[in-house]
């Protein structure tokens, strides 16, 4: 994850690229159902007023992830599974009728798989990623840039080139130990 970012702009094409990459995440029924809002100059200023107030920016800690060419926000829509699976070949399962028939929110699985894709997919190319919560702002945020209320919000990716000589600037939770396979792994039972 990258925290801090040259100003540079990143090239329509090359995002198209990353995109068409984690298009390719696995999706219930291939349903697809995620959108990547881009966010870019003036919008990406918004977007920090918004989630980041003014008041508090002096002390926040990652001054250069403000300098992200590129703020997508991903949403995931259920309505688009339940679209899905009433069409011929998944109106069986009865899973179209309501989102509370899903046991799993697969909407939120996929989006979070496509993220993972994007995030991988910036790396691969050279560009600099994050994923983050939107913890402030969200519904001012909706309104400014007109989303729809049945969208769930996953998260926002800064993306851009990364600011080399800060690459080594990492936070607390980074310092924590990586879990052993030995700690994740459960045979049989747990």
């Amino acid at each position: 994850m990258v925290r801090a970012f040259r100003k540079a702009p990143v090239d329509s094409k090359l995002l198209d690229r990353i995109v068409d990459l984690a298009s390719r995440a696995p999706s219930a029924g291939k349903t697809q159902g995620w959108h990547l809002l881009v966010l870019r100059d003036e919008q990406t200023a918004k977007f920090w007023d918004l989630s980041l107030p003014l008041e508090k920016r002096s002390s926040f800690r990652w001054q250069h992830l403000l300098d992200a060419p590129v703020i997508g926000l991903v949403f995931a829509d259920p309505h688009a599974y339940l679209e899905r699976y009433s069409e011929p070949d998944k109106a069986k399962t009865k899973l179209g009728d309501e989102t509370s028939a899903w046991p799993t929110p697969y909407w939120t699985v996929d989006a979070s798989f496509a993220t993972m894709q994007l995030l991988l997919a910036a790396h691969d190319v050279g560009l600099g990623a994050l994923f983050f919560g939107v913890f402030n702002g969200e519904d001012e945020i909706r309104k400014e840039f007109r989303v729809p209320a049945q969208m769930q919000l996953i998260g926002a990716v800064a993306i851009g080139w990364p600011m080399l000589e800060n690459l080594t600037d990492r936070g607390a939770s980074a310092k924590r130990p990586r879990r052993k396979p030995s700690e994740i792994i459960r045979e049989g039972s747990f």
